[in-house]
């Protein structure tokens, strides 16, 4: 299926897309980044915490680095959701925007990331599976409707993208 774009503006729009976002990311205090977080992280996993399934991240940190943002912080649960900058994390996840928001919407899955070397897991592996299991069990569909509606917009447009980056076979 051919993209919408030609193959070199798509390239040229998924290299330059993420390095535009982390300029001025790179400017927002750190503690207005750990809000955000903290509230998409509610909306996310709203269902999981209603289920007690967050017992497992008690006095517990994950990193996460997502590379192409230059975007690091730790997150733990303990009732609610606690955000640091990168600090002793017992995990960490390490990925670029892109993979992460296909995560996010579902439309791929952590393992095959992981063995495309697109997504690394370092650190305490019993707790990676958790996280990455957690992640998985996400009912995308129980997310507030402008969340799922927002991600998946975000991910199809990703995906179109990267449909008219490949190169086209004759």
């Amino acid at each position: 299926m051919q993209g919408l774009l030609p193959n070199s503006l798509a390239k040229k729009i998924l290299n330059i897309g993420p390095k535009a976002l982390s300029q001025p990311l790179a400017f927002i205090p750190f503690s207005l980044k750990a809000d955000l977080l903290k509230r998409i992280l509610g909306l996310m996993l709203a269902e999981q915490a209603r289920d007690d399934e967050l017992e497992f991240l008690l006095d517990r940190w994950v990193a996460i680095e997502v590379e192409d943002l230059a975007l690091t912080f730790e997150v733990s649960y303990n009732g609610s959701w606690l955000v640091r900058p990168l600090q002793n994390a017992e995990v960490t996840f390490k990925s670029d925007s892109k993979a992460l928001l296909l995560v996010a919407a579902a439309k791929e899955d952590p393992d095959t990331l992981f063995f495309q070397r697109k997504l690394s897991i370092e650190g305490d592996t019993e707790l990676g599976l958790e996280v990455k299991n957690l992640l998985l069990g996400v009912e995308f569909d129980s997310m507030p409707k402008a969340v799922s509606t927002a991600v998946t917009k975000l991910a199809e447009a990703l995906q179109s993208l990267q449909r008219s980056a490949e190169p086209q076979v004759a």
